[in-house]
Formats: C-alpha cells, structure tokens, sequence
C-alpha cells in the first residue's frame, strides 16, 4: 500500500523536492517510455508477437555493448529519480538493470536473455503502476 505523502510527492514534487508540474512531468514520462520502447521493443519480427530492440543488437558487441545499454537504462532510472520516485521503486528497477547487465555480459545466451527480459519495458511498468497507485491515493 502507498502512503499518501509518497503518492503526492510522485505527484507534485522532483527528487530534490522542488515543484514539478504536470507538463514537465508527462514530457519526461514520455521521453523515458520512446526511449524504453525504443532500447526493447522497436522492431516486430514478422509472424510472431516477438520484439526486440537496439538493446539487443548493440548488447551483441562484447562487453562495450552491453556497458552503454546499461549505461541508457540508467537514464530512465535517473529520470523516475527525479521525477519523484520513491526509493523502493528505483531499487526495483535498479534490480532490473543489474539482472540484464550481468545475464547480457554472457556471450550468445545473454544476448538471448537481453531479448525476452526487456527491463527497461519493466521498469516503465514499474513507474506508471506507481503512478497510477498514485493518482488513487490522491484522488
């Protein structure tokens, strides 16, 4: 259950607790989503519901491929930091981006993994199920 302090500072305030307001906030929400989409699942393979992304295509060059998809993954949990995120939800999504980065440093079955686990995906369902928890606490 979220605390409502919680659920308003998401609302109102950035990590430093400065205002935010709303536009600011849905133009980074939106930056952080193409971004996610963008690293996860950009392209369809044809006949299939599978979809994969430029993390799966740079992650296949070793070790600095995967170091800079890390790297941008980061940036989105930057961006939930400041945006107003509560700790225990950036340390959900920095489990995600530990558990791609260490399973996708394993040649060929890493790139695998890379492929179907999509945790930038999962860290945008992260935010927007805080998000939507609370616009209920605020409502």
């Amino acid at each position: 259950m979220i605390a409502f302090n919680d659920a308003s500072r998401f609302l109102d305030k950035t990590a430093q607790g400065k205002p935010i307001d709303a536009a600011d906030r849905a133009r980074r929400l939106a930056r952080i989503r193409r971004l996610a989409w963008l690293l996860d699942a950009a392209v369809k393979v044809p006949g299939t519901r599978f979809r994969f992304g430029l993390n799966s295509v740079i992650g296949l060059a070793p070790a600095a491929g995967d170091a800079a998809m890390t790297a941008v993954s980061l940036y989105i949990v930057y961006e939930a930091y400041q945006i107003g995120l509560p700790p225990a939800q950036l340390a959900k999504m920095l489990g995600n981006v530990a558990i791609e980065a260490v399973a996708g440093s394993v040649p060929v079955l890493g790139d695998l993994f890379d492929a179907t686990f999509k945790a930038n995906m999962r860290n945008i369902a992260l935010i927007d199920a805080y998000a939507a928890a609370a616009k209920g606490a605020r409502a």
